[in-house]
């Protein structure tokens, strides 16, 4: 059985949505069932731990999805797929030393090759763009990318590009910005086609996928841990809590861990022959600002633009309104162009910038608060829990120093949108002193 699929939801018309290849639709769980694992969350992180399961031969993997596949962050950022985390490899170095450091970014690195591949061996459809990221610098000093270029060099052994100025400027045509570095490795694509890729394959070894199926109780049972649906629940020997911005409300500590913070993405109508006035790249783009905008060219002339973190989940026109006047800033030539989809969606956040990733309690797994940066890094997540559950790998003590320290919620909404409030005038200042 398929469904076409149609927009839905309180954050408006989503573009993925609208254009993804027909999707097989996944029953409700009704009764009971035993399983091996039963993974709460049918987003990237609980879809890559299940098929990372499957691929290491664990049968009697379950996975349970309130709404749809994807309905999530997944099925609504920005489509960027390249290394590393919301927390600065600068910052990853400081804390952890340089062997950790080194390891845990590697992880995101092994993370973009091994959707690479999953693509290929799983002929996914999901519009991939294998052009690369750019780094474009907001303001006139580019010591800032010079910075990043050595230390990338050598603690991460990451070789980005510098691309000075008049080159990059024939390739984003835009006079905002001035260098840049380039993240060849890098890609984008449609994320709720590839959601939907990676549950075909998880299904075809062996997983039980279960859509409109919220996860509404968690106890301790003599086998393992019990979840309850409204009409059916699972026994099973561990679970994974994969839920991100989308709490579950099945542990308090782990809700307390996370704010769920929104962002905001708009597509425009086609531009035809203009896309090329303002890119002759096929490559995504985001700015060296702590408010960055982050675009990109799609395979149908479209221009998505995202940007913008807030406590707020607004609606359709007023993320439109918001986007717009920031794509002005940098295309304003685009006046004209109308804006044909626009949503916003949930992103989890940690206090430290990390992702919470371990063992909670013996058998209750946890892969959450991937915050703005999360399609590499869920993928990784999926293999250190699925090699954990499977084969009793320890490589999620990697993430310990980054654990379920409490959000401080209410107290931390506030707390995080002044934050960002300010971060977002030091730029504004920064730049009208360049002007």
């Amino acid at each position: 059985m398929t469904r076409p699929a149609t927009p839905s939801g309180p954050s408006g018309r989503n573009y993925y949505v609208a254009t993804a290849t027909a999707a097989r639709a996944f029953p409700e769980l009704a009764g009971t069932r035993e399983a091996e694992v039963c993974i709460v969350g049918g987003g990237f992180a609980g879809l890559n731990t299940a098929l990372g399961l499957a691929e290491r031969g664990v049968r009697g993997v379950v996975v349970l999805e309130s709404h749809s596949l994807g309905h999530g962050a997944s099925g609504r950022n920005g489509g960027f797929v390249f290394g590393g985390f919301s927390r600065s490899p600068a910052d990853l170095l400081r804390e952890l030393g340089a062997e950790r450091a080194r390891r845990l970014y590697a992880g995101t690195i092994e993370g973009i090759e091994l959707i690479r591949s999953r693509i290929g061996r799983y002929a996914i459809d999901c519009r991939h763009v294998d052009a690369g990221v750019y780094w474009a610098n907001w303001f006139r000093d580019p010591q800032v990318l010079h910075d990043c270029r050595d230390l990338m060099q050598r603690h991460f052994e990451r070789d980005l590009a510098f691309i000075p100025r008049t080159e990059f400027r024939e390739l984003v045509r835009s006079e905002r910005y001035s260098d840049a570095l380039f993240e060849a490795q890098a890609m984008h694509f449609q994320p709720l086609d590839y959601v939907h890729g990676i549950a075909r394959a998880a299904v075809g070894q062996g997983v039980d996928l279960f859509e409109r199926s919220p996860a509404i109780g968690l106890q301790r049972v003599a086998s393992g841990w019990r979840v309850k649906t409204p009409d059916g629940e699972v026994d099973a020997k561990q679970v994974v809590l994969a839920c991100g911005g989308y709490l579950a409300g099945l542990r308090r500590k782990v809700d307390a861990g996370v704010l769920p913070i929104a962002t905001y993405v708009m597509v425009t109508e086609s531009l035809g022959d203009r896309m090329r006035d303002i890119l002759r790249t096929r490559a995504a783009i985001y700015d060296t600002r702590f408010a960055f905008d982050y675009y990109r060219p799609l395979p149908d002339n479209r221009l998505l633009w995202g940007g913008r973190i807030s406590v707020l989940d607004r609606s359709p026109e007023a993320v439109r309104r918001l986007l717009r006047r920031d794509m002005l800033k940098v295309f304003p030539t685009l006046d004209d162009i109308g804006i044909e989809y626009a949503w916003s969606g949930l992103m989890s956040y940690a206090r430290h910038e990390m992702p919470q990733i371990g063992q909670v309690e013996d058998g209750l797994w946890l892969a959450q608060a991937f915050g703005g940066h999360g399609v590499a890094p869920t993928t990784f997540a999926g293999e250190v829990l699925a090699s954990a559950i499977a084969e009793g790998d320890i490589r999620w003590r990697e993430f310990a120093d980054y654990g379920l320290v409490s959000a401080l919620k209410p107290a931390g909404f506030v707390g995080a949108q002044l934050t960002y409030w300010w971060l977002e005038a030091k730029d504004a200042w920064r730049a009208w002193r360049e002007a």
